[in-house]
């Protein structure tokens, strides 16, 4: 990704009876956005958690999706009005409050 880009990163912190089912997150959930949000969306990645810094310590997060936009406004424009299909979507793979953080890319 470009420098002055935006990325819209969602995490999804772990702990104890928290679920994440990461295969319908990548099979069904990132076609539903990408289709939802269109040419606005410009790249996407997708992490597992699969370790903490201490050797043996679990994850902080169970997954983090990332997604690339030109601007703000572009994020704006392609994820609000379809806001409330994303966010229903959630039910089917998680029972995490995700934590959404947008940032411009430096580097």
């Amino acid at each position: 990704m470009k420098k002055g880009m935006i990325k819209v990163s969602v995490l999804y912190p772990n702990g104890e009876n928290k679920t994440f089912d990461m295969d319908y997150y990548v099979n069904k959930h990132l076609p539903l956005v990408g289709g939802l949000l269109g040419d606005m969306l410009k790249g996407a990645t997708v992490e597992q958690g699969i370790g903490g810094a201490a050797p043996g310590s679990p994850a902080p997060y169970a997954g983090m999706g990332n997604m690339y936009f030109d601007s703000v406004e572009d994020f704006g424009s392609s994820f609000g009005p379809n806001a409330e299909k994303i966010m229903g979507d959630l039910p089917n793979f998680t029972n995490i409050e995700p934590i959404i953080q947008v940032s411009e890319v430096l580097v």
